[in-house]
């Protein structure tokens, strides 16, 4: 008699806890929010943010949209190609060799036949000091159309005079590699076809241990940057380098994040210049098989106010969630055209089923202790 009370009253509390779990069952410790419970806010009258559910029919346009996390795109210079000689700047040193045959010459003395004036710097203005010309300006003229300039106007003074001139490029004729070579410094101009790659390989190379490295161009104030593997690929790219300008590899620094029932929980770097929301789920490795809702991947995006649109062709509020639907082709196809912006976060919500799961586990352990207070009873 005493068993059978003992038992109904196990049952009883068996079932109570199996109603416990039930209605708690939203709560239960999980890796990842459901899709129920962020969705949900769309369904209010004033929701914070806006969804926009990817499909092969909106994904196209949703590709236009404006970018984020960054400046929206490499911005690289076209390349071509300059003349070989170079030009006279600001800053260069001037060497003259002055040769003279007479016997009572204005530069020479005794048996020397030759005067050296050596590394003439070339003013602000452009002109260096020689003596009986005085300022002569050489800037933006070549070598040699600069000898031919100060030997014809010396030839006034002394007729038999022969110019050499030397050229020592300062700083408005050479370029600074900055970061990311085997041998960083600056580097003097020897022409004006002097190209980029020309740089780097003087340079000793990029550095293999860089992360998906990038070229980055400062000129006149502005920033380019442009992927090195696409640089060395296209040979129309590779741009003619002018005095002063600098450049610097680094690592790629755009990223994005993933959460919840992924394989992986991290930040990832771009590897590519463009990465589709099918490429960055094999980035994290998938979605974890026992836990993601396939149903509910979700791709979050802050869109600054100035984007904000009402056409259709752009977000309409400066949160968004992109919904996809990977149980169907459709949403498959709509994944591997929609591209992923930099800062964006690629999160799995979890499945009902593991909840589904989890209550059914608590309430195998909860009979089994029953079953144990029973047996242990009779």
């Amino acid at each position: 008699m005493i068993g059978a009370v003992r038992v109904q009253h196990n049952i009883r509390l068996v079932m109570v806890c199996i109603g416990l779990l039930i209605l708690a069952g939203c709560s239960l410790p999980r890796g990842a929010a459901m899709s129920s419970e962020i969705l949900k806010e769309q369904d209010k009258a004033n929701p914070q943010f806006q969804v926009v559910h990817v499909s092969t029919r909106n994904v196209v346009g949703l590709q236009h949209w404006p970018a984020t996390g960054w400046q929206g795109g490499y911005q690289w210079l076209s390349g071509g190609r300059g003349a070989q000689s170079q030009l006279i700047q600001a800053g260069d040193k001037i060497s003259l060799a002055i040769w003279d045959s007479q016997e009572n010459s204005l530069l020479t003395s005794g048996a020397a036949k030759r005067a050296d004036l050596a590394q003439l710097v070339v003013s602000s203005g452009g002109t260096i000091f020689i003596p009986y010309l005085g300022e002569i300006a050489v800037r933006n003229m070549t070598p040699e159309a600069a000898r031919s300039k100060i030997q014809e106007q010396l030839e006034v003074v002394v007729p038999s005079a022969q110019v050499q001139l030397t050229l020592e490029p300062g700083q408005q004729n050479s370029v600074h590699l900055v970061s990311g070579v085997a041998k960083p410094g600056t580097y003097p101009l020897p022409d004006r076809n002097y190209s980029l790659l020309s740089l780097l390989a003087q340079g000793g190379g990029i550095q293999p241990s860089l992360r998906n490295p990038v070229v980055r161009l400062i000129r006149s104030g502005k920033t380019y940057e442009i992927r090195a593997d696409r640089l060395m690929a296209e040979a129309g790219l590779d741009l003619v380098l002018r005095g002063n300008d600098k450049v610097l590899i680094e690592p790629d620094r755009r990223f994005f994040t993933a959460l919840g029932a992924t394989g992986r929980e991290e930040l990832l770097y771009f590897d590519r210049d463009k990465i589709s929301a099918m490429e960055a789920l094999s980035m994290i490795g998938g979605l974890s098989d026992a836990r993601a809702n396939v149903k509910s991947v979700l791709v979050l995006r802050e869109y600054p106010t100035e984007a904000l649109r009402h056409d259709a062709r752009g977000p309409e509020m400066s949160q968004v969630i992109f919904a996809f639907d990977l149980s169907s082709a459709d949403g498959l196809f709509a994944a591997r055209k929609f591209p992923i912006n930099p800062q964006d976060t690629v999160f799995a919500t979890e499945s009902s089923v593991t909840v589904a799961r989890t209550i059914l586990g608590l309430i195998g352990s909860v009979v089994g202790v029953s079953n144990a207070v029973g047996n242990a009873g009779n």
